[in-house]
């Protein structure tokens, strides 16, 4: 089953692949590794659901924030790569997550991330990861992701 089966399966697909919002590239290769900049939860050009967790957003809705940006984030890939077919296995994935103090649940909120690429890539999709706060997020967003693949080869490199 190839990605976009697993996705039609799961109920959602790949958006077109977010535009940078400042002055960098959505991803760079080095060597045998992409690294995607920092990914947020844009659906149709806006932020979704913009806030902080603990007070504008739940745990839940928080995951499902970090799915979306997840999902952006694979959609750079995919124009990046051409397909899936290349990419080895994802090594790290870090999740920033905007937080009220006192909010500890930023690993929960990151495994709607973490989730989906395992579910995506079985064990390839398994990672290395970090989930942190922060005070404040580019845009009022509540998650943003940066995300290192590791392949064999690209259609192109931007």
């Amino acid at each position: 089953m190839n990605i976009h089966e697993t996705l039609s399966r799961l109920g959602l697909k790949l958006p077109g692949a977010p535009r940078p919002v400042g002055s960098y590239v959505p991803a760079r290769q080095a060597g045998d590794l992409i690294f995607v900049s920092g990914v947020l939860p844009f659906r149709d050009g806006k932020i979704e659901q913009p806030g902080k967790l603990g007070r504008e957003l739940t745990v839940k809705e928080g995951a499902a924030a970090a799915q979306l940006a997840m999902l952006n984030g694979l959609a750079i890939l995919q124009e990046m790569m051409g397909d899936f077919s290349c990419l080895n296995q994802v090594v790290r994935l870090t999740g920033h997550v905007a937080s009220v103090e006192g909010f500890v649940d930023q690993p929960t909120v990151i495994n709607g991330a973490s989730d989906l690429l395992v579910e995506l890539f079985g064990d390839a999709g398994r990672h290395a990861r970090l989930a942190l706060g922060a005070f404040e997020l580019p845009l009022h967003a509540p998650i943003e992701l940066e995300l290192i693949v590791q392949v064999s080869s690209t259609k192109a490199s931007p």
